[in-house]
């Protein structure tokens, strides 16, 4: 069968090395195989298959350095892993079986206890008694916190199988944001990180294991395995297994390129992923290791399982070169009997091919990054950016607004004043007037009470100012230190058992103490935890933007998407909007896939937008590099009309997965969960109000004066005091916060809005549609 596509030149910067009880792990796995009878009688592999995919060589090449009895172990979940999978198409994928298939992962977990003491039922079949096996030999020399997670991402792994089911039934194609998301789960590298851990021993300490850099090297490692397994796999599982979750396919759709240019996109990600692991590990582990005071053998124990992760990611791509499972002669001729051809790289980087050469072909893979991983770092800043107009978005929502808004508006602006936030040279009461946080609010909650609206309003101000704030405070004077001294004693300003609080001194301190006494003060211990996590979480991420502005360096495409939620603080309006729940709402539902993908489609749609109107602030006057349209033209080397087709493509798939997930998968999980009717109500209240906060934020950058021309109106300290009242500076944070339920309404028409004149008395000069549709002009 001709191949559809050739390989692209992959950047593979360790070379593979191979463990030397390769031998001894191969007739151990086909004994245990033929055991656990998944060789003969199976009806998935013969022994032929077996002896082709060669899961010894894999395991041996990813962990090149474990003992023999660790390899056969490690190699025998590799056999499983891959069987699972085989299995699960032949009896379910095929035949489209989703009752028999939800039945069938759900009573694997009974073969996981955390305890190791508990009773596990009698096996049905071969997948039950392997993992039986495995489980039994494995986690006796791990700790509990090591068996929670690998129980966790082995569940995750079984059960998202579900998800590329449910497409394949659909016929559905995923979008990109939201195929990377699932496809670590689905495609078990986070699995594969934990058995890094045992064959290296070297646990993660738990106290550093949920932390951003770990959770990012996790997520670029499984990533960068995803990715590469996707594009020796595409000719299996898209052209002969009918299969849908493929980057290559998902790409092909959503840029509508053909399958060559597809490939070599993927391929880009790829390499953008791997040198995002390897920027984390260098700028990251080390000021983590000195704030979590880690002894020395913590660190080297860090240190092993990152080593692990890049052995993983050398010899994965050395085996997918060799395996008969894959795709992998790019057109270059049939193989010899070792293998499979490996492809052909011409000219003077061409070096040897066969076992045990990697190390001489790192060259050509060096050379094939290197654009990439520098191209990051030469964006100019301040670049002059031409008037554009902005898209008509796909927005199936129109806005509400609060009754109280023309009171809540005075009262923002004393509560300010009084909290010092306009008396401090970021902001004045001019510019505050201008950034109407209060129409953002209101159309967040227009159901709210007076009291609820204005904190609301406050929560919009604090996060907004905020990200003005450290920018000009720390930004400039690049100053990452002081920023971490100072977020480290804001969140002292956060109590949560009453315990005594530093005395705030300027005007975020100040009007945080106030916001957190009356929001978290009459919540419960836990509840009140979780809601300062997120604003923790937002605050930290004003850090990670400052330490890409100190290196000058565009973010990585996949890591900018999911930092963004933090910087625009969609998880605070997630954890303020989950408040008038109550405890009606179970927290597995909160943890389920129909939710968390209802809460991400959503957030992004809003971030987007305001990354859209902002770009000519962020991009002219502010020298930014934290904008969406950005880092889709650095990613893709294309024009600024393009990426910002790209964006506004992209919102509008992510749109679509809302509305989809709220209509067919919400439903779904309810009878699932078997959630009662208060859950339900809750539930559904909490999709409108997240359609709700999507029209108010699309409302609100088309009617403030923040976003309305990038002269100033209020100075950076850089700018001379005369132009005060002529800068806005633009803010990534934008508006969070808020909640209430609102029935759908249909899409109405959002007009096309180039920069123009604004503010009452101004409709006249622009187009008479901008009024189509909104309510209340």
């Amino acid at each position: 069968m001709p191949q559809p596509f050739e390989l692209p030149q992959f950047y593979v910067p360790y070379p593979a090395r191979l463990n030397p009880h390769l031998e001894g792990a191969r007739e151990h796995s086909k004994a245990w195989a033929r055991r656990m009878r998944m060789i003969e009688g199976s009806n998935i592999w013969d022994e032929h298959d077996f002896d082709s995919h060669d899961y010894a060589l894999l395991c041996a090449y990813t962990h090149p350095d474990c003992t023999g009895p660790q390899l056969d172990l490690v190699t025998d979940w590799y056999v499983w892993v891959f069987f699972f999978d085989d299995h699960f198409l032949d009896i379910f994928k095929r035949t489209h079986d989703m009752a028999g298939a939800k039945a069938y992962l759900e009573r694997l977990r009974a073969f996981m206890p955390v305890d190791s003491t508990a009773a596990i039922p009698a096996p049905t079949n071969q997948v039950e008694e392997g993992l039986a096996d495995l489980w039994a030999r494995t986690v006796p020399s791990m700790s509990r916190d090591w068996r929670e997670r690998f129980a966790e991402s082995t569940q995750a792994l079984l059960e998202e199988s579900m998800w590329e089911l449910a497409n394949i039934n659909e016929g559905r194609i995923a979008n990109p944001v939201e195929y990377i998301e699932m496809r670590r789960k689905v495609g078990g590298a986070p699995w594969s990180a934990n058995l890094v851990e045992y064959a290296a021993n070297a646990e993660v300490p738990a106290v550093i294991a949920a932390s951003r850099p770990l959770r990012v090297l996790k997520d670029t490692f499984a990533d960068g395995v995803h990715l590469r397994n996707d594009l020796f796999s595409y000719q299996r599982e898209v052209e002969n297994e009918g299969e849908n979750a493929n980057a290559i396919l998902v790409f092909e759709k959503f840029l509508g390129c053909t399958t060559q240019e597809a490939a070599e996109a993927v391929n880009e990600l790829l390499t953008s992923r791997l040198h995002q692991f390897e920027h984390t590990t260098f700028t990251e582990l080390p000021p983590l290791f000195l704030e979590h005071g880690l002894d020395p053998q913590s660190c080297m124990d860090v240190m092993a399982y990152v080593k692990g992760l890049q052995d993983w990611q050398s010899g994965g791509h050395e085996w997918h070169m060799r395996s008969s499972r894959y795709m992998n002669g790019a057109g270059a001729g049939a193989g010899s009997a070792d293998g499979p051809a490996v492809p052909t790289v011409t000219g003077v980087l061409a070096g040897p091919q066969g076992m045990g050469t990697s190390a001489a072909r790192i060259l050509p893979g060096l050379v094939a990054g290197l654009h990439n991983g520098l191209r990051a770092f030469t964006h100019v800043p301040f670049q002059p950016v031409e008037p554009y107009d902005i898209p008509d978005f796909y927005l199936p929502f129109a806005p509400r607004l609060n009754r109280h808004l023309d009171t809540s508006r005075e009262n923002l602006v004393e509560w300010a004043a009084r909290m010092g936030i306009t008396r401090e040279g970021i902001w004045d009461e001019r510019a505050l007037r201008a950034f109407d946080l209060p129409l953002c609010a209101a159309g967040i909650a227009p159901d709210a009470t007076l009291d609820q609206l204005d904190v609301a309003s406050g929560w919009l101000a604090w996060g907004t100012y905020g990200d003005d704030y450290y920018p000009i405070v720390f930004g400039r004077s690049l100053d990452q230190a002081g920023a971490k001294v100072y977020t480290e004693r804001l969140k002292t300003l956060m109590p949560i058992d009453g315990e005594p609080t530093p005395v705030p001194t300027d005007a975020i301190e100040r009007s945080l103490v106030d916001l957190w006494t009356r929001t978290a003060g009459p919540m419960p211990p836990a509840s009140r935890r979780r809601f300062r996590r997120t604003i923790e979480d937002m605050m930290d991420s004003w850090l990670w933007e400052l330490a890409n502005m100190a290196l000058n360096r565009i973010p990585d495409p996949v890591d900018y998407i999911e930092m963004r939620r933090r910087t625009f603080g969609s998880d605070l309006t997630k954890s303020l909007s989950r408040l008038s729940h109550g405890e009606v709402v179970p927290d597995e539902a909160y943890r389920s896939r129909a939710v968390q993908a209802m809460e991400n489609s959503a957030a992004d749609f809003g971030w987007m937008i305001n990354d859209v109107f902002s770009y000519r602030k962020e991009i002219e006057v502010e020298g930014e590099l934290h904008n969406l349209l950005l880092v889709v033209q650095n990613f893709f080397g294309c024009d600024f009309a393009q990426s910002l087709a790209i964006v506004n493509d992209l919102m509008t798939s992510r749109m679509r997965e809302f509305e989809r997930v709220v209509a067919v998968e919400l439903p779904a999980m309810y009878d699932d969960l078997a959630l009662d009717a208060a859950a339900r109500a809750a539930l559904d209240g909490y999709a409108t109000a997240l359609g709700d906060w999507n029209a108010a934020i699309l409302k609100w950058h088309q009617d403030c004066l923040r976003y309305a021309d990038p002269k100033p109106l209020v100075p950076f300290p850089w700018q001379p005091a005369g132009d005060r009242l002529a800068h806005v500076p633009a803010a990534r944070g934008g508006p969070a916060g808020g909640s209430a339920a609102r029935a759908g309404a249909e899409p109405p028409t959002v007009p096309r809005v180039g920069y123009g004149p604004r503010g009452l008395g101004t409709s006249a000069a622009r187009s008479a549609g901008v009024r189509a549709g909104v309510p209340g002009r």
